[in-house]
């Protein structure tokens, strides 16, 4: 198959950076179902919103329901959904956007690859470590229940594994820490990171 050839647009990705005022970066929240990582990158999105900043969140519903509907949850498929993802949030950031990407993934090899297609720099892995317990007590969909009933295969902490990150930019258990905290925390580490404000033109 042959190569393309890119096509170099008029308008450049800093050109979108300036245009926005801000630095876009991409937040992806893992950890297992239950932890609390969707709830999180809501509550992320609102700060950043009422900061005056452009964002968007990624999850299960706008990507398993959608672009990602033919994907199943072997382990194939699973990696492939967290490399469509990643390959997704490449052009968001392309276009000044700062993503919140919420979804288990499960391994570290995939972790890995979503942050080379995203780029090092640009890349925030949230740890989202609340106990297996505490996210079986939250059950809202009886998903763990169904999975220790045999009824759901390759179900991520039962019947299927889930390797934690080996060195997150952020680990928080939201079994212990509140919401408003834990943006507190992602905020200032941002912050830090000198990737949250206006951009000088």
């Amino acid at each position: 198959m042959a190569s393309q050839i890119p096509t170099n647009f008029s308008i450049t990705p800093s050109d979108r950076i300036r245009h926005k005022g801000q630095q876009p970066y991409v937040v992806w929240f893992t950890g297992l179902s239950g932890s609390g990582k969707s709830t999180l990158a809501d509550a992320m999105e609102k700060e950043l919103f009422r900061m005056g900043l452009h964002t968007y969140i990624l999850d299960g519903d706008n990507i398993r329901n959608g672009i990602n509907s033919d994907l199943s949850f072997s382990a194939i498929d699973r990696s492939e959904n967290i490399r469509r993802i990643a390959e997704i949030s490449a052009l968001f950031l392309d276009a000044g956007i700062i993503v919140l990407a919420s979804f288990i993934s499960p391994y570290q090899e995939d972790r890995e690859k979503a942050k080379a297609i995203i780029g090092a720099d640009n890349f925030i892995e949230v740890y989202v470590s609340t106990p297996l317990q505490v996210c079986e007590s939250r059950d809202v969909k009886g998903l763990y229940k169904k999975a220790r009933a045999g009824e759901i295969k390759s179900f991520t902490g039962i019947s299927s594994r889930y390797e934690p990150p080996i060195s997150p930019d952020i680990e928080i258990s939201t079994a212990n820490t509140s919401k408003e905290q834990a943006v507190k925390k992602i905020l200032e580490y941002i912050t830090q990171r000198c990737i949250v404000g206006t951009l000088p033109v």
